[in-house]
């Protein structure tokens, strides 16, 4: 079985230092033969393509603006990672997005920089890789207010209800991105809403290093760890893990062209 992992950080060297590689080889050892690396700020982007060029058949990378990276040169910070879109062939915009869970002092900027960097998947083509962390009513505003035709998004990292599920659905038929918190015994609520998600509309993700998950939880995550998320979706949902690894592996491939 093959999976894709539509979001990790391998390229971070804090977590990985010199390992970052041999994480890399393990997951595609696992089946995971796709991975998509997503930058967080400015600093985070040359590591990042230096470990995709190391794996350019296996990985793709994501350019964007981390909503906790919004700060008072956000605009700036803007202004540089835009031609880079042009130059550095991402397959999304991401991890874009409201997080109001540290820090409320952005807010208004976040979704600024939020709308902004819808435009921008807008104008080139390129689906979205979103970020809502105690943000969703943001994230809302700003889809409600976009002048524009809103491209496809992927909803990372989701842990919300299927009251949220449905209020998404209301702005589009967007995907959801589902992690190691579905294995959480304390997470019921995600795994109430994946039968209203759908197959159809999930991906798999680690968000690695972080959110390993059972029986990892609190130990650095890795891409390895996907098959044992396709394993909690599939009891979730009454499926078997080859029918979900099927799946979800096509989701990403059609979301991000690869």
């Amino acid at each position: 079985m093959n999976y894709v992992d539509s979001h990790t950080h391998l390229y971070l060297g804090e977590e990985f230092g010199e390992e970052s590689q041999m994480v890399v080889r393990r997951a595609i050892e696992t089946g995971v033969t796709k991975m998509v690396f997503p930058n967080v700020d400015l600093s985070t982007i040359e590591p990042m393509m230096q470990l995709h060029s190391a794996f350019a058949d296996n990985t793709y990378i994501a350019l964007g603006l981390h909503p906790t990276e919004v700060k008072s040169d956000w605009q700036e910070v803007l202004e540089q990672i835009g031609p880079m879109l042009e130059t550095h062939r991402p397959v999304a915009v991401g991890e874009i997005g409201i997080d109001m869970y540290w820090d409320k002092t952005y807010r208004e900027e976040q979704m600024q920089a939020l709308d902004i960097q819808l435009r921008w998947a807008e104008v080139l083509s390129l689906t979205v890789i979103l970020h809502c962390r105690d943000g969703l009513n943001e994230v809302l505003e700003v889809l409600d207010a976009y002048r524009g035709e809103v491209p496809q998004i992927v909803f990372h990292s989701f842990t919300g209800s299927v009251e949220d599920v449905e209020k998404i659905r209301q702005r589009g038929d967007f995907y959801f991105g589902i992690n190691g918190v579905v294995t959480f015994k304390n997470a019921q609520s995600i795994r109430d809403a994946l039968p209203v998600i759908g197959l159809d509309r999930i991906m798999l993700e680690t968000d690695a290093p972080y959110l390993a998950p059972v029986p990892h939880r609190g130990k650095r995550n890795e891409s390895s760890y996907i098959p044992l998320i396709a394993m909690k979706v599939g009891e979730v949902l009454g499926v078997d893990v080859a029918e979900v690894a099927s799946k979800t592996t096509e989701n990403a491939s059609r979301f991000f062209g690869i």
